[in-house]
């Protein structure tokens, strides 16, 4: 979410065209920023979900194989503290990923996003996946997404893209945000570097991949549609 500033110049942009499979590894170890703090011992009240969900072995025990496992996949998310303890948000983040690879490739299986208004980009907030439709046929995705936190919780309803800005610069938060498309306000689409399920979430806007980003900005232009629908986990 930003006010818009954008910067000079444009980059030549080259078209995505067809769905892009979701990408979630089953077992994540390595990368993020993990913080200096003991790996716990204690059995978490979703032990035996975050076992499973990480390959381990489900005896719904915390061991130091156990914790190591789950350390790694704290930090490479971003959460905290990243102590390797099967807590609520863990498990809510783990549970979120099983919802997004459930979607496959029919996303709106459930008639939800609006079909019958060419093409539209699908946010669903529940399970943190975005998508665009042209009609009946799936053009892009789904894509995970980050969205907004509790009290700065990204909009639901049918909205239009209204300002586009591919090197935009938000004065508010005075951070980056490549590829943005302005559809509320001043929340929109745009690219992050931070894990799309980094608790608690964005200032409003739809937080996507870089490549992600890059192909929703070359499929979609202004006054094109955007549904946002559903609730985020933990809002």
């Amino acid at each position: 979410m930003g006010t818009a500033r954008g910067r000079a110049g444009r980059r030549a942009a080259v078209v995505f065209g067809g769905a892009l499979a979701l990408a979630v590894p089953m077992v994540v170890a390595g990368g993020g920023t993990a913080q200096a703090a003991s790996c716990s011992v204690s059995t978490g009240p979703h032990q035996r979900q975050v076992e499973q969900f990480l390959g381990r072995p489900v005896d719904g025990k915390q061991s130091a194989a156990d914790c190591t496992a789950i350390r790694a996949f704290q930090a490479t998310h971003g959460i905290t503290p990243t102590q390797g303890y099967a807590g609520p948000l863990t498990w809510q983040t783990m549970s979120t990923m099983l919802a997004q690879r459930a979607a496959g490739t029919t996303p709106n299986r459930d008639g939800k996003c609006p079909v019958n208004r060419g093409r539209i980009a699908c946010v669903d907030l529940t399970r943190q996946l975005s998508w665009i439709q042209d009609g009946a046929a799936l053009k892009y995705g789904p894509v995970p997404v980050r969205t907004g936190k509790d009290t700065t919780e990204t909009r639901t309803g049918l909205k239009k893209i209204y300002h586009r800005s591919i090197d935009h610069w938000s004065t508010l938060y005075d951070v980056s945000m490549p590829y943005a498309q302005f559809f509320d306000g001043g929340i929109a689409f745009h690219s992050t570097t931070k894990s799309m399920w980094n608790p608690p979430g964005s200032g409003g806007c739809v937080n996507m991949r870089p490549a992600d980003a890059k192909a929703y900005w070359n499929l979609l232009g202004k006054g094109e549609d955007v549904y946002v629908y559903g609730r985020k986990p933990g809002t």
